[in-house]
C-alpha cells in the first residue's frame, strides 16, 4: 500500500497526517501528488469528498515558504464561505508543523480581523473571490508574491456565476507560479480556464458519476404538500444524520420551524444567516447535537461532515449534475448512504426526466408521514410495491 511519504512528502507532513490518523492516501492524491510537488501545473477532476483538498494542499505545504506581511505566497480559491473554513481547518494544523500559517478570507466575517491576519504575514490564503478582491482594492493584500495558486470546485465556480471573479484574480498573480486546478467537470468554461491560466498542466482523473449513483440507495416518494414536512421528520426519526436540500433560503426557514414543531432537532444554514450562525449550525451538526441540517445548495458547497446516512430533496434537484452533488454528500469517501427524493403530484415527469439521465429505473411510490416504510427506507425494496 502506497504512503504519504511514497509520494515524496516532506517528514514533518507525513509525521502530521499520521497523528491525525491519516496514513494511506485517496486515488486522486496518490496520482496528483507526486507531479505537484515538483511545482508542474495539475489539473484534477474528482468528485466532492475525493480527498482534493489534500491533493492540492499537501504539495503546496511542501514547498511553501513563509510570506512577508500582506504578501501571501499560496492562494486557494473558493465558492463558498463553508469551503473556506474547511480547507482551513484541513491544512491549518498541517501548516503548523511547519511553521507555517493558513488563513480562510471570506465575506461575512470581521474584516479588520482579515486585515490584522494579513498583516502578521500569513503564508497560504484560502479566500472566496469577492472578500479577496475588495481587500486587494483596498491595498490591504497584494497578490505579486504568489507561487501558488488553486482553483478548488472551478465548476462550482462558474455555475455561481464567480469565473469573471477568478479571472481577474488569476490575471493579477504577476510573475511564474504553479497553477492546480481542481473540479468535478472539466468541460466548457472550466476548459477555457485551463486553457488560459494554466501551462502545459498534467491531468488526472478519479471518476466517479457511476460510482456515486451505484454507492447509496435512491428512493422517490410521492408525497402531499401539507404532509411533506412530516414525511422529513418521520425519515430523519431514524436517521443518524439527515441532510436537507432546499432551493430556497425563506423555504429552508420554513421548513426548519415545522421539523421544530414536530420535534426534530434541526437548524439551517444558508446566505441570509450569520456567519457565526452557519459555523455553530454546522459543528452542532457534526457533534450530533442537531440531528437534521435544512441547507439550500449554495450554503452546502463545503460541507464536510462525516457519517451522513440520508440526504432528502425536499425538491427534485435541478439536473442531474445537482443531483449526484446532493447525493453525494451522503457517499464521502466510499461510505454509502440513501438518498431520498420528495415529489408533488406536478413534479412526477421532472422526476421522471432525471431517473433516466440518472440511469435510473424506479418507481415513485406515494407516501404519508405515518407510513412504517419511512423508518427504514434502505431496507424498503421500491420495486416489491
Amino acid at each position: 500500500m502506497t504512503s504519504f511519504a511514497d509520494l515524496g512528502l516532506a517528514a514533518p507532513i507525513v509525521a502530521a497526517l499520521s497523528e491525525r490518523g491519516i496514513e494511506s492516501p485517496f486515488p486522486i492524491q496518490e496520482l496528483s501528488i507526486p507531479d505537484a510537488i515538483t511545482g508542474r501545473d495539475v489539473c484534477g477532476k474528482a468528485k466532492t469528498g475525493s480527498g482534493k483538498t489534500l491533493a492540492f494542499g499537501l504539495p503546496v505545504l511542501h514547498q511553501l515558504t513563509k510570506a512577508e506581511p500582506c504578501r501571501p505566497v499560496a492562494l486557494a480559491l473558493v465558492p463558498t464561505r463553508e469551503l473556506a473554513v474547511q480547507v482551513h481547518d484541513e491544512l491549518g494544523p498541517l501548516a503548523e508543523s511547519l511553521d507555517r500559517t493558513v488563513i480562510p478570507i471570506y465575506g461575512g466575517a470581521n474584516i479588520e480581523t482579515q486585515i490584522a491576519q494579513l498583516n502578521k504575514g500569513a503564508d497560504f490564503v484560502v479566500a472566496t473571490p469577492g472578500r479577496l478582491i475588495d481587500l486587494i482594492e483596498r491595498g490591504e493584500v497584494t497578490l505579486d508574491a504568489i507561487a501558488h495558486v488553486i482553483v478548488d470546485e472551478a465548476d462550482r465556480m462558474a455555475d455561481m456565476g464567480f469565473m469573471p471573479q477568478v479571472e481577474w484574480l488569476l490575471r493579477h498573480v504577476e510573475g511564474d507560479h504553479q497553477t492546480l486546478l481542481f473540479s468535478a467537470t472539466l468541460d466548457g468554461v472550466v476548459d477555457r480556464l485551463i486553457s488560459r491560466y494554466q501551462t502545459d498542466p498534467i491531468r488526472f482523473e478519479v471518476e466517479s458519476p457511476t460510482t456515486t449513483v451505484d454507492s447509496m440507495q435512491h428512493r422517490f416518494l410521492l408525497v402531499h404538500q401539507m404532509d411533506r414536512p412530516k414525511v422529513v421528520a418521520s425519515i430523519a426519526a431514524s436517521s443518524n444524520r439527515t441532510l436537507v436540500f432546499s432551493r430556497t433560503k425563506h423555504g429552508a426557514d420554513r421548513l426548519v420551524d415545522s421539523l421544530n414543531d414536530e420535534g426534530a432537532r434541526a437548524a439551517a444554514i444558508h446566505g441570509d444567516l450569520r456567519q457565526n450562525h452557519r459555523e455553530r449550525a454546522l459543528a452542532q451538526f457534526a457533534e450530533g447535537k442537531i440531528t437534521v441540517l435544512v441547507a439550500t445548495d449554495v450554503a452546502a458547497r463545503g460541507i464536510h461532515v462525516d457519517d451522513v446516512d440520508m440526504v432528502i430533496h425536499y425538491q427534485p434537484a435541478a439536473d442531474h449534475k445537482a443531483y449526484l452533488h446532493r447525493s453525494g454528500r451522503t457517499a464521502r469517501a466510499g461510505n454509502s448512504g440513501c438518498a431520498v427524493t420528495l415529489s408533488l403530484w406536478n413534479e412526477e415527469l421532472e422526476v421522471k426526466r432525471l431517473q433516466k439521465r440518472l440511469g435510473l429505473s424506479q418507481p415513485i411510490v406515494e407516501m404519508f408521514s405515518n407510513d412504517d416504510r419511512l423508518r427504514d427506507l434502505g431496507g424498503w425494496d421500491p420495486h416489491s410495491d
